[in-house]
């Protein structure tokens, strides 16, 4: 097999608009990961490039939604989302970010040199314009009915109540959603790029050169959509958020997103090359350089369509693969941001990685699943009796048990040493043991270079599984009993002994061979291993797999320690709970079958404020409510009634400005825990930009109290 000179590995640039979920990091990020784990381990030349999507309308519909700037909007969450990636091990070469210099100055060398060649065309269309607002509109800036559902509040782009895409001219009675008027037709320019004029390339790369080393629904998505005709695709919008256009007739456009956020990969490279004194170029223009993109099916038309069409265009490599993924479900229903149907990186890294009794081991353990349920050829589905079944039943109790009692039994029946082989002594299992060793190296290995990773670890924890069936028929405890019996002679007590080492000795160098095949799967529980083991982190390099010599014979190993722990059924329904409590309905239904009357403002009550008017869920539901944990407070200067707080938020501290000081001294709220809106806009109160409201109650006398969770959890945990 003819072997590329390097590998450049991409997964999809995440949108920094929110939190990301554990289906999108199931669907390109952890598969990515795994095959760049195992690329290192075979020594080869490779850079594993992503970063964040920090363009398109969603960012500053965002900002609007929190109060505040799209360009705090993208450090917000460009900071989170980097370091969710860290934190379960997503082992990026760098993460960058599409507001970076280098890669605004790549897009526009990009759209440049296309459009200078005569590859891009323009048309005069006519578009949706806010006259109050005096601005174009994107269509996520556009409501209205749907002509699908009939629900009224449908975005110009997709139904979120019964998922229909749809465009602006579809809607039924149509309004901005910046003025709330409705919008005019007016006309404007665009640059396109004309895909219809590479339906013959396309067809013959991805249905004839591809068909057969493309996963399925990859190529059936792209014959779809060749099949159906190709039309120009608009490279740029009318957008105030975004990369200039750079043409002096362009005054008020930008690139549009999907133009240049695949540049994002090249202008990634160019900045890792530039951190790492490296050549960026041959990675994206020798064709010696093996390029796979890792995406969701989302994404499969810009990656293997579009994105090539540029990409030749441009004169760089082609992708060799574009491993694509379905979706993953949760509980029984497709994950939802909008109705917070969702498992956020951020709240698993909260609840299991962060708390006492976590850390890397949980970040294996979720690894683990989402590679075991892997979406590779169809939909598939998280549900938490499943992860605390793969974790109990697998991790615990076929890998982790076996790597654990061959430690134990080691330092039992041989004095915590590596015994010698007696060659002479080895039987039939002995050698099927041996053999079956050798052999798995070789499925894994074709099995990972065919992106089958679902299969590939199943392999590694089987081989697991077989030491476990051969351990239990060699019964070297057993023996141990047999060699220590009162008539033995010391001949049959030395037979015994060999029977034992040989046991031993397999199950050992098992066990150092486990370490290397799991290392791309679960890099945390290898580690521990070599720990374990007391070898360096070299061992861990792919051709020592298979080998019987791992671990030198009177080597010293240390004391068993456990790999995995089980997840108990306590936290399992303490997550379903929080999922179901933390739901939200499908827009345009009610949260309720029943509808409840109206409660009728108290006007006359004794003791009690009238209630405020009424207000629709959707307002309420604007309002972030989150747990921050005050980390100190002083007076503020010249004001009886405010202190200062810094509060940690858990994703960055804030400082908040509060009018309690008549209520509380510093010292006696300082690591006390409040509920706060998040998404209030700032506020300066005495010279002091406040950042938030602390959540109060206060009683018939007037004396104000905390409002605060019954026992303290993370900071930034969410209220609802």
């Amino acid at each position: 097999m003819h072997l590329p000179k390097r590998y450049l590995i991409t997964a999809a640039l995440p949108y920094a608009n929110g939190l990301k979920h554990i289906g999108h990091l199931a669907g390109a990020y952890l598969p990515a990961d795994i095959y760049v784990r195992y690329l290192r381990a075979q020594k080869r030349d490779v850079v594993f490039v992503c970063g964040s999507d920090e363009h398109g309308t969603a960012i500053p519909i965002q900002a609007m939604k929190e109060g505040t700037t799209p360009q705090a909007i993208i450090d917000k969450y460009h900071g989170i989302i980097k370091q969710n990636f860290a934190d379960l091990s997503i082992s990026f070469d760098i993460y960058d970010r599409t507001s970076s210099p280098v890669h605004h100055e790549t897009s526009r060398e990009f759209f440049t040199m296309l459009n200078d060649a005569g590859e891009l065309e323009t048309k005069e269309t006519e578009q949706y314009f806010d006259e109050q607002a005096k601005t174009f509109l994107a269509d996520r800036y556009i409501k209205g009915t749907c002509p699908n559902c009939g629900y009224d509040s449908a975005y110009g782009d997709q139904c979120e109540k019964c998922g229909t895409s749809l465009s602006p001219d579809e809607l039924i009675n149509p309004v901005s959603t910046l003025s709330g008027h409705p919008p005019v037709k007016k006309k404007t320019t665009h640059w396109y790029l004309p895909l219809n004029r590479h339906e013959e390339f396309l067809r013959q790369w991805i249905l004839e050169d591809h068909k057969d080393d493309w996963r399925a629904n990859v190529v059936g998505q792209c014959k779809s959509w060749i099949d159906g005709g190709l039309q120009a695709r608009a490279v740029t919008r009318d957008l105030d958020w975004g990369i200039k256009v750079p043409l002096p007739e362009a005054e008020g456009k930008v690139l549009y997103v999907w133009f240049d956020a695949p540049i994002g990969y090249i202008s990634a490279t160019k900045q890792w090359a530039i951190n790492n004194g490296k050549d960026w170029e041959p990675y994206w223009y020798d064709k010696e350089t093996k390029l796979v993109h890792f995406i969701g099916k989302d994404n499969i038309v810009f990656h293997a369509i579009i994105f090539p069409v540029m990409l030749k265009l441009h004169g760089n490599i082609l992708p060799d693969n574009v491993p694509s993924n379905e979706f993953l479900n949760l509980e029984g229903d497709k994950m939802s941001t909008s109705r917070n149907w969702k498992l956020d990186m951020q709240d698993f890294i909260d609840d299991f990685v962060n708390r006492e009794n976590g850390g890397p081991q949980l970040v294996d353990a979720l690894r683990y699943y989402l590679t075991q349920i892997a979406p590779e050829t169809k939909d598939s589905e998280f549900t938490w009796k499943g992860f605390q079944d793969a974790v109990n039943n697998e991790l615990v109790a076929i890998f982790g048990n076996f790597v654990n009692r061959a430690f134990v039994l080691m330092h039992k029946l041989t004095h915590g040493k590596v015994p010698p082989l007696h060659n002479e002594l080895l039987d039939e299992k002995d050698h099927e043991m041996m053999d079956e060793i050798k052999k798995a190296k070789a499925r894994i290995e074709n099995l990972l270079e065919g992106y089958k990773f679902r299969e590939a670890q199943f392999e590694v924890i089987d081989l697991a599984r077989k030491g476990n069936k051969y351990m239990q028929e060699k019964e070297p405890w057993i023996k141990a009993k047999k060699k220590d019996a009162a008539d033995a002679t010391p001949e049959q007590s030395a037979a015994f002994q060999r029977e034992i080492d040989n046991c031993m000795h397999i199950c050992l160098q098992l066990c150092a061979n486990l370490a290397i095949l799991i290392n791309p799967f679960l890099p945390n529980a290898a580690r521990k291993m070599i720990y374990l083991m007391k070898v360096v982190e070299k061992m861990l390099d792919w051709e020592n797999a298979g080998s019987m010599k791992l671990l030198s014979v009177g080597y010293s190993l240390r004391a068993p320690e456990l790999l995995f722990r089980k997840i108990e059924d306590m936290e399992i329904q303490e997550q379903i709970d929080k999922l179901k409590n933390n739901s939200l309905p499908v827009p345009g239904e009610a949260a309720a079958t029943t509808a409840e009357p109206a409660i009728a403002p108290v006007t006359d009550a004794p003791g009690h404020t009238a209630i405020k008017p009424t207000i629709q869920f959707d307002d309420f539901a604007k309002i972030d409510l989150r747990v921050g944990t005050i980390l100190a407070a002083e007076k503020v200067e010249k004001a009886d009634k405010l202190l200062k707080l810094s509060v940690d938020m858990g994703f960055e501290t804030r400082t908040i400005v509060s009018g309690i000081a008549l209520h509380f001294s510093p010292d006696e709220i300082v690591g006390k825990q409040v509920v706060v809106v998040t998404n209030l806009a700032p506020r300066k109160m005495r010279g002091i930009e406040s950042n938030g409201m602390i959540l109060m109650a206060e009683d018939a006398a007037g004396k104000l109290h905390f409002v605060r969770p019954e026992s303290m959890i993370n900071a930034g945990s969410g209220v609802s």
